[in-house]
């Protein structure tokens, strides 16, 4: 006990001393992403860079001292900097390891995650980050005692010392102004690396969109039609929809490495040059199944607006959902879904994932007892990092040496790379197989189409994963896959010319815009929101689609 006194009062310390440290803190310590962008970014050429380069320091301590100075108060100060400290390194740890940018859309990612991506980030690199640059210091900020005076003098010497930051950053950015201009305009990502700031303004801004967003939901269209004609053959589509797989890794598109030997067997056509309209699940799903472009499309608004799946269930198919990533971010809301993980086959599961083949072990059960025109969704777990060795069986290690362990920026890159691989192979699997349960079933009108949701990264420029925003993201995490195949009845009765479709494949720039009107116009369904300026389709059938098909039901 007294030891334990002897400790506490030699954390002693006044509120204006406690203030600037953490300040300091913030700013050295919890910002090495930054840091690492100004050192590799800035060459001192002349004495007004050095000035500007010297000031950058002061810039970036005032926001954050004229923060603690509003929250380091009695009661409320501790736990509030305990937890600020917690997350600011924790996000340090992931944008300096990981290449991490945080904005409104990665704090949607982080609160629509669940618990098995949680323990998928978890290693023994962050937790020894999140100790020593977090918990160590929240534990001195805890048994610290803070001496504060009255009321009057604490505003008083707050004040002032405030207006003494300001100015002497107010100083440096009229001595520095045009470097700071050029500096922001040309360099628009910083403040998404600037930590702790990045994530109050980008979680504030996500509260805000989300405070906004009641409103009635909205119906595309209530007239929607299906063009029928006498002796039609059941439709059976299935969309996949892959995860974090790009394209640079698919043989098919040129790879090296064989990832793709059963797909390059198929009639298949693949799209050479497509790309996401997001970089992270969050957008790129809901996105993938709106009407919209990419520059048109809010994923808030999308949550209160019908889109692809729900005017194919009007229009008359039954839609089915099969689950195996992390939910559908709210375009399954109002179809029949299948959750993998909930089903839990042990053959392919643990509880907490499965493999991609649980998808297959139930497709197989549902295809031979189709009775009416169906379009199945095969949402998968694909290439979800950063444990890329968990999507994928034993027997699919084919590339070696792979990276077991979800701390891949301790691997090297050839072992990165090669379990990503095999992920792609076991993807490779995973379509053809489709492909092959559809062959059974001639009768049927049947046909696949796979995309990607995005891309990812494996570490090119010291960037992993993915979610870097869309406008500064590297082509990696937005070159995506996107391959299709039709049996001869589909080819026949939707009246495509296959040949014409391949040559446009690769020579045409497609992108997620196309899947909404392509979709809607294979299905042969009649709705205003159909483009054929978007459907891939448009130009390679030997007949209109609507004019000569037959008429709606």
């Amino acid at each position: 006990m007294e030891q334990f006194k002897k400790l506490n009062s030699k954390l002693t310390i006044k509120n204006h001393w406690f203030i600037l440290l953490t300040s300091i803190y913030f700013v050295f310590v919890l910002n090495c992403s930054f840091w690492r962008f100004i050192f590799n970014n800035i060459e001192i050429t002349s004495f007004s860079t050095f000035v500007f380069i010297f000031s950058i320091p002061f810039i970036i301590f005032v926001p954050l001292y004229v923060f603690f100075n509003l929250i380091v108060q009695p009661y409320i100060g501790k736990p509030l900097l305990i937890f600020f400290l917690l997350t600011s390194s924790a996000t340090n740890y992931w944008m300096y390891n990981l290449g991490v940018h945080i904005d409104a859309t990665m704090i949607r990612n982080a609160f629509e995650t669940n618990t098995r991506e949680v323990f998928d980030l978890i290693n023994f690199s962050s937790l020894t980050w999140v100790f020593v640059t977090g918990l160590v210091p929240a534990i001195l900020v805890a048994s610290a005692k803070i001496q504060y005076q009255s009321w009057g003098r604490e505003i008083v010497r707050r004040v002032i010392c405030v207006l003494v930051a300001l100015l002497v950053a107010g100083g440096f950015l009229a001595t520095s102004y045009k470097g700071y201009a050029s500096f922001v305009r040309n360099n628009r990502e910083v403040r998404k690396i600037l930590n702790t700031v990045n994530y109050i303004y980008s979680t504030a801004h996500y509260f805000q969109e989300q405070s906004l967003s009641t409103r009635e939901f909205q119906r595309l269209d209530e007239n929607v039609l299906r063009v029928s004609f006498e002796g039609q053959s059941i439709t059976v589509f299935v969309f996949v929809l892959g995860e974090a797989a790009r394209a640079k890794n698919f043989s098919l598109y040129g790879y090296e490495k064989e990832t793709n030997p059963l797909l390059k067997k198929q009639d298949i056509i693949h799209f050479k040059d497509v790309d996401s309209c997001g970089t992270s699940t969050a957008v790129s799903v809901p996105c993938v199944f709106s009407h919209l472009k990419r520059t048109e499309f809010d994923v808030v608004d999308a949550k209160y607006t019908e889109n692809l799946l729900d005017i194919l269930q009007t229009a008359g198919y039954k839609v089915l959902w099969l689950e195996n990533d992390d939910g559908c971010k709210g375009v399954c809301s109002r179809i029949e879904v299948q959750d993998m993980v909930k089903i839990n086959n042990p053959e392919y599961c643990n509880g907490m994932y499965c493999h991609d083949e649980a998808l297959l072990d139930s497709l197989q059960k549902i295809i031979p007892n189709i009775k009416q025109d169906t379009v199945i969704v095969l949402h998968t777990m694909g290439s979800h990092g950063p444990t890329y060795y968990k999507r994928y069986p034993d027997n699919f290690k084919k590339f070696m040496p792979t990276c077991d362990t979800a701390d891949i920026q301790k691997c090297t890159q050839e072992q990165v790379i090669n379990t990503y691989d095999n992920t792609i192979l076991y993807t490779d699997y995973i379509i053809s197989s489709v492909i092959d349960m559809l062959k059974k079933y001639p009768e049927y009108e049947s046909g696949l189409l796979y995309v990607s949701d995005h891309g990812e990264s494996l570490g090119e420029n010291n960037i992993y994963l993915h979610g870097i925003p869309y406008k500064l993201a590297p082509k990696e995490q937005k070159h995506i896959p996107m391959i299709l195949w039709m049996n001869e009845n589909m080819k026949h009765r939707d009246y495509v010319n296959y040949d014409c479709l391949r040559e446009n494949a690769d020579k045409n720039y497609y992108s997620h815009d196309n899947l909404y009107h392509s979709v809607i116009g294979l299905l042969e369904i009649k709705t205003y929101t159909y483009s054929k300026e978007y459907d891939v389709f448009g130009n390679c059938r030997t007949k209109e689609l609507f004019s000569e098909r037959g008429t709606g039901s």
